[in-house]
């Protein structure tokens, strides 16, 4: 029988902050995030980026092991699994303990719904990440699945195997299968959004609308931060935000 899953580190706290951003592909949500950091970083305050699958231990072997087609859904997720703990003890909780913003393009929703549509075990894969600290904010990027697609299909020449979920044999017709692959994910992200608690942007929305948006649901997620920089500092960027904040609802 199953253990009761665990849920994120709801108990753990830590001086930083930690924005996610979650999506299907093609939602819109990279470009989101990018802007954020941009606008972080015009305002002067410390911020870290980190994205889905780049940890420098585990990437060459998730890359020769996609290139020979040796993963099962198991060893997919225990891989991507291992990626995300090595960024998380090396890269993120370090930061979010130092009192910086940690900016993820994907966290561990994006197991939970990419697992999930290949077949794992909803409850194995949560325990799997429960290791983790609870976002201060996961905005996810909703967008009907016709458009990602379409926008994804415009921008790629062909679609990687693991990609378009070739191995998971639901058509041999790469696009197909990967229209299928996508609308799964989807559901399993939509499920979520009140499980765990997701901000919902709407991703019609023009490019500037939905960053608007997002900085003004974050602004208030930093009250009663503390820069990692000196004190005199962290007044200053207040002081900045705020007349930042006046000037974008003109």
């Amino acid at each position: 029988m199953m253990k009761k899953v665990r849920e994120l580190g709801k108990d753990k706290s830590y001086p930083g902050r930690l924005f996610v951003v979650e999506g299907i592909d093609g939602s819109g949500k990279s470009t989101q995030i990018q802007l954020l950091k941009k606008w972080f970083e015009s305002q002067g305050i410390p911020v870290f980026f980190t994205e889905w699958n780049s940890s420098d231990l585990i990437k060459d072997y998730t890359k020769k092991a996609k290139k020979e087609k040796l993963f099962t859904p198991t060893t997919f997720s225990l891989l991507h699994a291992s990626d995300f703990a090595d960024r998380y003890e090396k890269l993120i909780l370090p930061r979010l303990r130092a009192g910086y913003i940690v900016l993820c393009d994907r966290y561990v929703y994006t197991a939970y719904a990419r697992d999930m549509a290949r077949g794992c075990n909803s409850e194995w894969v949560r325990n799997l990440y429960s290791f983790a600290v609870k976002p201060t904010i996961v905005f996810y990027f909703k967008l009907p699945l016709e458009t990602c697609i379409e926008r994804i299909l415009s921008g790629r020449v062909k679609l990687k195997y693991h990609e378009a979920g070739l191995d998971m044999g639901w058509s041999t017709d790469p696009v197909e299968s990967f229209k299928i692959f996508q609308g799964i994910i989807k559901n399993h992200y939509d499920n979520m959004i009140e499980e765990e608690g997701f901000t919902v942007i709407d991703a019609t929305l023009p490019i500037e609308a939905q960053q608007k948006i997002v900085r003004s649901l974050v602004r208030e997620k930093l009250e009663g931060y503390k820069s990692p920089y000196r004190e005199e500092e962290t007044r200053y960027y207040f002081k900045i935000s705020e007349s930042f904040s006046k000037e974008e609802s003109k």
